[in-house]
């Protein structure tokens, strides 16, 4: 079911050259869509669940799925184009059910959460193509989970008609607190688990590419999607609950416009 939702998105993708509109224009957005994931980064194991589709870029208030974590808050316009605001962020967590491996090696789950942090975004039109910049530095509420920011840059590369594409990479860094929660292996895990002990420190934790796309559906209604291919780095590459290095999101839902 999974790998033909996959093949399903991507060829979606690949046939539109992917949503500049989900993420590189201030229209409101309201749906929901369907989600191709890891179990967590590093797991060979791929779910799928709903998602919100969420776009409402206010001053001060602002909600948003379309650019990662669900999101929302304040924010307010400094310059031209460049906003600062503050950030509450849902935080999924890792369900130990969801992973064959985690299940056989008696792997505790990370319960869902949330995050609190700041975030600055610059949007600027280059001729014919919007680019966005969005750096986010964000702790969760739990402590023993850490601190995460991430560097995000969009651009609309393609809008003819009812299509619009985009392309975007994103980086993200973890303390060495929300690295080890995530990837390390301590003595008395390990003794339950029959893993390898394993620790970790801060550092980049990941990058990634990406293509985003849309396609209108009358006056009212647009249909979005997207492809991300993720791949780990830094310590947790070596951590023995990675199977694997490179990780891939597919995303396919619809959206009214408001």
């Amino acid at each position: 079911m999974n790998t033909a939702l996959g093949k399903v998105a991507l060829a979606l993708m690949m046939s539109i050259a992917a949503t500049a509109h989900a993420e590189l224009t201030n229209g409101t957005l309201v749906g929901a869509g369907l989600r191709s994931r890891p179990a967590y980064d590093g797991s060979d194991s791929q779910k799928l669940e709903p998602v919100p589709v969420l776009r409402y870029l206010g001053e001060p208030w602002f909600v948003r799925s379309t650019q990662g974590p669900l999101e929302g808050d304040v924010r307010f316009e400094l310059a031209p184009g460049l906003h600062a605001g503050a950030q509450l962020a849902y935080e999924p967590g890792r369900s130990a059910s969801e992973s064959d491996f985690l299940v056989r090696h008696n792997v505790a789950s990370i319960g869902r959460g949330a995050s609190v942090g700041l975030q600055f975004e610059w949007d600027r039109v280059f001729g014919p193509m919007p680019v966005t910049l969005l750096m986010r530095v964000r702790r969760h509420t739990d402590a023993d989970l850490g601190t995460q920011a991430d560097l995000r840059l969009s651009a609309g590369v393609f809008h003819s008609g009812a299509l619009s594409a985009g392309v975007f990479t994103q980086a993200i860094w973890a303390n060495a607190t929300a690295t080890r929660a995530r990837y390390a292996v301590t003595p008395q895990q390990s003794a339950g688990t029959g893993l390898a002990t394993f620790d970790a420190g801060s550092g980049w934790l990941s990058a990634s590419a990406g293509l985003i796309g849309s396609i209108d559906m009358g006056s009212d209604w647009t249909v979005v999607g997207s492809f991300e291919g993720r791949r780990l780095l830094g310590d947790a590459v070596h951590s023995p609950l990675v199977e694997r290095r490179t990780n891939r999101y597919l995303s396919l839902g619809i959206a009214r416009r408001f």
